[in-house]
C-alpha cells in the first residue's frame, strides 16, 4: 500500500494574486483521498472562455478537482495560446495534482513549460513535477525510485530558482528525502547483517555515513558499523567508529549500546554514556517502524 502525505501546501493566496490574477487565489484547499473519481467529459459548446475559466475556479473551490480540470481543459482547447490558456493550463498542474493524477499532473507541467519557459509562472511549474514524485513516495520497505526522482527534481528547482519560495521549500523536501534514502540503505544494511553477510552489510551502513551524515540514521549507522567490523575482526576500525558515535551522540540510545559492546570485548572507549540521557528504545531496528515521514513544509500551491 503507498504511503500518502498530507498534501503539500504550495502557494499562499497572497503569492497567486501577485503573480497571475486575484482570480486564482485558491489557497488552503486539502487533499482527496481514495481512488480517482472519474473524469468528467464535456460536451463541446462555444462558450464565453471567462464563463468556462469561472466554472473551473467554482469547482475547485468545491474540491470538485477533476470537473475542474475538464473546464480548464476546455478553456485551452477553445481559446488556444490566449492568456486565460496560459492560466489554466496552471490550474490544470495544481487540479490535477490534488485529485492524485500526478502523471497528468506533470504532463499539464511539461506542457506549460515548452509553451511559456520565460513565464513568471514557469519556477512554478518545475516545483509542481517535483512534488508530484515527492507525494508518491512510499515506505522505506518498497522501491525508492520515486524517492531518487523527486530528489532530482528537487535539486534542479534549487538549481534554477534559488532566491525562489520554491527552493526554500524544496530544500526542506531534500532532508525528508535524504533521510528516506538513508532508511532504505539502513533496511537493506540489516537485511545482509541477518543472511550472515557483514562485509556486504558494512557498505550500505557505511554509504548513509558518507552521503547522509546530516540524517537521523547516522547514529545507527556509526553503531552497525561497530557492529559488523566487530564480526570482520577489525576492531581498530570498530573502536574508530564507536569513538566517532561517542563523539558526536554521546547521549544517543546507539553509543550506549556501542558502548556495552565494545566493554564486553574487552575494549575501553575514551568517552563514556551519558548517565542522563533518556534512551530512545523505540527506535531500536529489532522492531523495524516504518520511517514517519515528516512532511513538514506545507507551502498551497497555484
Amino acid at each position: 500500500m503507498r504511503v500518502t502525505p498530507t498534501k503539500t501546501k504550495l502557494v499562499s493566496k497572497k503569492a497567486i494574486a501577485a503573480v497571475v490574477l486575484a482570480s486564482l487565489a485558491i489557497g488552503g484547499l486539502s487533499a482527496c483521498a481514495g481512488k480517482k473519481p472519474a473524469r468528467t467529459q464535456l460536451v463541446y459548446e462555444e462558450r464565453p472562455v471567462e464563463q468556462l475559466y469561472a466554472t473551473g475556479m467554482k469547482r475547485l473551490d468545491e474540491k470538485s478537482w477533476n470537473e475542474a480540470v475538464s473546464y480548464f481543459e476546455e478553456v485551452e482547447r477553445q481559446h488556444p495560446y490566449s492568456e486565460w490558456s496560459r492560466r489554466a493550463i496552471v490550474m490544470t498542474i495544481y487540479a490535477n495534482y490534488m485529485a492524485n493524477r500526478y502523471e497528468e499532473s506533470n504532463t499539464a507541467a511539461d506542457h506549460f513549460i515548452q509553451l511559456y519557459p520565460g513565464s513568471p509562472l514557469t519556477p512554478y511549474a518545475y516545483y509542481m513535477k517535483a512534488n508530484n514524485y515527492f507525494e508518491q513516495i512510499v515506505d522505506v520497505g518498497r522501491d525508492q525510485a520515486y524517492t531518487v526522482q523527486a530528489q532530482t527534481l528537487l535539486r534542479d528547482v534549487i538549481l534554477r530558482y534559488p532566491n525562489s519560495e520554491y527552493a526554500k521549500d524544496a530544500r526542506l523536501k531534500l532532508d525528508m528525502v535524504a533521510d528516506q534514502l538513508a532508511g532504505k540503505e539502513m533496511e537493506i544494511g540489516r537485511y545482509y547483517l541477518n543472511q550472515n553477510q557483514p562485509l556486504a552489510a558494512a557498505g550500505r551502513f557505511r554509504t548513509v555515513i558518507d552521503r547522509y551524515q546530516t540524517t537521523s540514521h547516522t547514529p545507527e549507522a556509526l553503531y552497525r558499523l561497530v557492529e559488523t567490523n566487530l564480526v570482520l575482526g577489525l576492531t581498530d576500525e570498530a573502536n574508530r567508529n564507536a569513538a566517532v558515535l561517542g563523539h558526536n551522540f554521546p547521549g544517543e540510545f546507539w553509543y550506549n549500546e556501542a558502548y556495552k559492546l565494545m566493554q564486553s570485548r574487552g575494549q575501553t572507549l575514551a568517552v563514556a554514556p551519558d548517565p542522563d540521557a533518556k534512551k530512545v528504545e523505540a527506535a531500536a531496528p529489532e522492531k523495524e517502524q516504518k520511517r514517519k515521514k515528516s512532511w513538514l513544509s506545507r507551502i498551497t500551491p497555484l
